[in-house]
């Protein structure tokens, strides 16, 4: 077989070809794609496969998170490719995120031949295993040879992506590509002669087969006793739509429903971070001996708190991931199921010999109305508490909602009431890096209305991601509540002396200038109505616009004491 310079494009492109071709066949559709000259045998690939839908990018980081978003959105696998060098290592946030929280990811980075690493050739750096642990499986693939039967690559790729099906994450393919990396084609047909049967069909190369396994199976005689006692459901992060039989299962038990900003939706216990500063209200709740929780990442510092607070007789985490989601090491059963399959079948089991404390926390039910009804009614003025309170009443269950990692996140937790929407945030590593190109990735695979809800700084972080704005055929609204800085530390007991200069790091900065350069429509309401009526418009308008909340640096944790001390001393119950 013939290795030499005239042949080694096409058997770069051969190659890549075949890894396309292979990750369609597990269910590759979403190919994310950066500027480069090493990457061309897979970009060309790409181009060349009709089965794959092509996103581009110019920054890798951005990239990175755009792929996530469509891999959230999705829940499938998604292609990133990008060259050698620094742009490697520009994917590591969003990696990072999709090995806490599961996205599958598949990484294509492409690289030097392994005699042009470490001596002096341009753009090459380390890329073996420059992921670390935050990646589920890596692979070097070699430099394309005719000595390397296409059996062995193909079979590769299946056995790295049936990791992926197992653990969920990101996967590595670190692909050496010598030069040229651009030329003519030649004829291989002896040396696919191995894979025959494989370019004849659809199916993959290597089939790994499971045998059944039940996500519905369920410890009769533990989930006796535990509907026996008053309980707590909880629902952290869920899919879309899994909320409904959560919901179902708590009215079922007759127990309280706390749902976190990322469940979908809401319920009669919202604002429960607030009221649980009340010591009467969180006595109430400690009264529970069992809880059910589906889904980790819970943005509530104070429900973090109580679940720490003491030994549980019972505490059910369900989640489809096998990863740990028990910052407490409260947890008694870790369940790794489908959530929607294993309430549905709790529900079903809670029918035919019923809860004994039906309602014994209905109680709270009061408590949370007048918790949100204080925080809509102490001001009137447009500002991030009161925003927090009103906005997810201007939002219909057809707009998908994405929740960045800023102080209007917890807002939102502590004072709102979340409407049954897809919701979605990055709540892994909780990092304000790649907001708005992972919700730029969440809306090209849903083509649904968005509302894409951060901070200031967060917009700051990923400014360049508004270009992937630019062309959306839907509303997509970004509400960025500017308070000159990381408000967030307000609330932190940080050092007075250093809390500007270290911390909040304030600057002075909007971003109408900002919308414009990237042809964005823009809006800096003065008011709430002003505020609801630039919300409502823009999503009730094809393409993107920025609506800029500004308020006064250090406001947000001034209200939120007052809101809090009032909550505190109430009488709620």
């Amino acid at each position: 077989m013939s290795n030499g310079v005239s042949t080694r494009a096409a058997l770069n492109q051969l190659w890549a070809e075949l890894m396309l071709e292979e990750l369609v066949r597990h269910g590759v559709k979403h190919i994310c794609i950066a500027p480069g000259s090493r990457s061309t045998p897979l970009t060309l690939a790409a181009a060349n496969n009709g089965k794959l839908t092509i996103h581009t990018h110019f920054d890798e980081r951005g990239l990175g998170f755009l792929a996530l978003g469509l891999a959230k959105a999705t829940a499938e696998p998604v292609a990133v490719v990008v060259t050698s060098g620094t742009a490697v290592a520009n994917l590591l946030p969003a990696v990072a995120e999709s090995g806490l929280t599961g996205e599958k990811l598949v990484l294509l980075t492409s690289d030097r031949p392994v005699e042009l690493i470490d001596c002096g050739a341009n753009q090459a750096i380390r890329q073996q295993g420059i992921f670390s642990s935050h990646v589920t499986a890596f692979e070097d693939i070699p430099s394309p040879t005719q000595d390397i039967s296409p059996a062995w690559l193909l079979s590769t790729i299946d056995k790295v992506m049936y990791q992926q099906t197992q653990r969920g994450g990101a996967v590595h393919f670190n692909c050496h590509y010598p030069e040229p990396l651009y030329g003519e084609g030649s004829d291989f047909s002896a040396y696919l002669q191995p894979i025959a049967h494989w370019q004849s069909g659809q199916a993959r190369f290597t089939q790994y087969i499971d045998a059944e396994r039940s996500g519905t199976a369920v410890d009769l005689e533990r989930w006796q006793q535990l509907q026996r006692t008053k309980g707590i459901v909880i629902a952290g992060r869920v899919a879309p739509d899994e909320l409904a039989a959560i919901g179902a299962l708590a009215n079922a038990l007759g127990w309280p429903l706390l749902a976190d900003p990322q469940a979908g939706g809401s319920s009669d216990w919202a604002g429960f971070d607030v009221w649980l500063q009340n010591d009467e209200c969180r006595q109430q709740l400690l009264q529970a001996d069992s809880i059910i929780q589906f889904g980790g990442r819970l943005v509530s510092k104070r429900l973090g708190q109580l679940l720490s607070a003491k030994p549980w007789s019972h505490y059910w985490l369900v989640d489809p991931l096998a990863v740990a989601l028990d910052p407490s090491f409260a947890v008694t059963a870790r369940i790794q199921a489908n959530v929607s399959c294993l309430a549905e079948r709790l529900t079903e089991l809670s029918g035919s010999s019923g809860a004994i404390y039906h309602g014994w926390a209905d109680c709270l039910k009061a408590a949370s109305s007048q918790c949100l009804a204080t925080a809509r009614d102490k001001y009137p003025v447009l500002n991030e508490v009161s925003l927090a309170a009103h906005m997810m009443d201007w939002v219909d269950r057809d707009t998908t909602l994405f929740l960045g990692n800023s102080l209007i996140v917890r807002l939102l937790d502590m004072c709102g009431r979340m409407p049954p929407a897809a919701t979605f945030a990055n709540r892994g590593a909780s990092g304000i890096d790649g907001l708005i190109a992972t919700a730029a990735g969440v809306q090209r695979a849903n083509q649904q209305p968005m509302l894409c809800v951060l901070g200031d700084t967060s917009l700051l972080y990923d400014l360049n991601s508004l270009a992937l704005l630019q062309a959306v055929n839907q509303p997509v609204v970004v509400v960025v509540t500017n308070n000159d800085g990381g408000a967030i530390f307000d609330l932190l007991p940080v050092p007075d002396a250093q809390k500007d200069s270290l911390y909040r790091m304030p600057h002075g900065l909007s971003f109408e200038h900002a919308a414009g350069m990237f042809g964005l429509a823009y809006a800096s309401p003065g008011t709430l109505a002003e505020a609801k009526l630039a919300i409502e418009q823009g999503l009730a308008t094809e393409g993107a616009t920025v609506v800029e909340i500004k308020t006064p640096a250090g406001e947000s944790g001034k209200l939120l004491r007052e809101l809090f001390g009032e909550i505190k001393h109430a009488t709620l119950l």
